[in-house]
């Protein structure tokens, strides 16, 4: 189905609703990523152990021993990001914005400039800035080193509800337009990020193919086909915890597919991404059109 259905969803793209209304099946990647080897991630650790249920791993730090462990670059992750305090009152505030609906039983609030991946092409749009409510939450980013520099074009705020199975299937995120540093701001509810092998040979999806033309400005250097084949027939999970604050760049941003699976959302969760431009967009040849939307960058209000 090629067409927007009333959820939201449209494509391979499915919730719970429109699986039941249009006798959807839909393939479970739990079963097939469940059939990899699991190791999950261990953030005192910042490396992964074998197994699939991270909270375990995690309960299971003082035993951990490196040598037995497995590494990955491009992983950053800070606990208690934001304080209870301000997780509450965030959720407050982004309710008093519109939500519009998404796909996979998803709700968004996004903001930012209009961007066709397929054709390439930027516009403005109606992006005019961010609300002012959230803006504590970036200027927190210059506490961390890495994202000092960190320039926001997009903040898109994501809503995963158990009761519509929402989710988001394994992907890259795009790669003409938005830079290394993929960003996220966990404001309610614990999930977890699973992370598998991209298939190198697909380098056209995603905009991948524009990596190299900017490859020499990463902050962690890509590994190597050597170096990737210690990851093939793994599957690695990453604990998002409430209140957290997780950074994914270099090989774990371009060289793995990331998803939250349907399973592991268990109550309402609520997250805002970051998004910043590609070098291109920054000091390249499309400097200038990076500029009409930085020039945007304002801190606005809006409520409904």
């Amino acid at each position: 189905m090629n067409t927007l259905r009333p959820c939201g969803c449209k494509g391979v793209r499915t919730c719970l609703t429109c699986e039941q209304n249009f006798n959807i099946e839909k393939p479970s990647v739990q079963q097939q990523f469940q059939q990899l080897e699991s190791w999950s991630y261990c953030t005192k650790c910042e490396a992964f152990y074998p197994g699939w249920d991270t909270q375990a791993v995690q309960a299971a730090h003082s035993d951990h021993n490196l040598t037995d462990s497995l590494a990955l670059p491009g992983i950053y992750v800070q606990e208690q990001f934001l304080s209870a305090a301000e997780g509450k009152q965030l959720i407050v505030d982004l309710d008093n914005l519109p939500w519009d609906i998404s796909q996979s039983g998803r709700r968004k609030q996004n903001y930012g400039p209009k961007t066709n991946f397929k054709k390439r092409r930027l516009q403005l749009g109606s992006f005019q800035g961010f609300p002012a409510a959230t803006r504590y939450v970036q200027m927190r980013f210059e506490s961390v080193p890495l994202l000092r520099d960190f320039q926001t074009i997009e903040q898109c705020s994501l809503e995963y509800e158990p009761s519509k199975g929402a989710s988001i299937d394994p992907h890259v995120d795009d790669c003409w337009i938005w830079g290394e540093r993929v960003v996220t701001v966990n404001c309610l509810g614990d999930a977890v990020l699973t992370l598998n092998l991209y298939d190198q040979k697909l380098a056209g999806k995603y905009n991948l193919d524009l990596v190299p033309d900017y490859e020499s400005h990463l902050l962690e250097p890509l590994l190597t086909q050597e170096q990737l084949a210690a990851y093939k027939g793994k599957v690695l999970r990453i604990p998002m915890n409430n209140l957290s604050l997780i950074v994914l760049y270099g090989p774990a941003r371009y060289q793995f597919e990331h998803s939250v699976l349907r399973e592991d959302v268990t109550e309402r969760r609520v997250c805002i991404a970051y998004r910043e431009f590609t070098p291109m967009y920054i000091d390249g040849i499309d400097k200038d059109k990076g500029q009409l939307v930085r020039d945007n960058v304002n801190w606005i209000i809006k409520s409904n």
